[in-house]
């Protein structure tokens, strides 16, 4: 059964069992939440099939429950200059962050051409303006930030 923590403002967070249909639950669960904050088309699919991957990861791995939360970043002031001389408006994000139950962080391999496997933190990397991971007191955090228009 998939638990919502909590959808209200500029956050929304989700808790799937390591089942089957988390890969799909989280999907929908996520574009949902885009659609209701009325974020791009664009930036609603990259969102989701980042996040099909990582959590597609999690079930491979994990045992335990799978935790997904996004947040909406707004432009902060702590971002550089483009000449690199003083702090301008860092433009808004979407932060995604997966969470599971397995302490160690996942590992990039190079997926071959007729390789089924080993393409999601390929896709992570090239998709997403940031990511990386952080171990937390019961597991592990894999995390993305995807630029926002405006």
């Amino acid at each position: 059964m998939i638990g919502v923590i909590d959808t209200d403002g500029p956050r929304a967070e989700w808790s799937f069992p390591a089942e089957l249909g988390a890969v799909r639950a989280a999907r929908h669960s996520v574009g949902d939440a885009l659609r209701g904050w009325r974020l791009d088309a664009e930036v609603r699919d990259v969102a989701m099939l980042l996040v099909s991957e990582l959590v597609t990861n999690s079930l491979r791995y994990a045992s335990g429950p799978i935790g997904v939360r996004l947040t909406r970043l707004p432009g902060d002031g702590e971002g550089p200059s483009q000449d690199g001389a003083g702090a301008a408006p860092a433009r808004p994000a979407l932060l995604v962050e997966v969470s599971d139950p397995l302490p160690d962080p996942p590992l990039a391999r190079a997926a071959g051409p007729e390789d089924e496997t080993g393409r999601g933190l390929q896709l992570v990397a090239c998709s997403a303006r940031r990511w990386g991971t952080r171990k937390g007191r019961t597991g592990k955090t894999v995390w993305f930030e995807l630029p926002l228009p405006g």
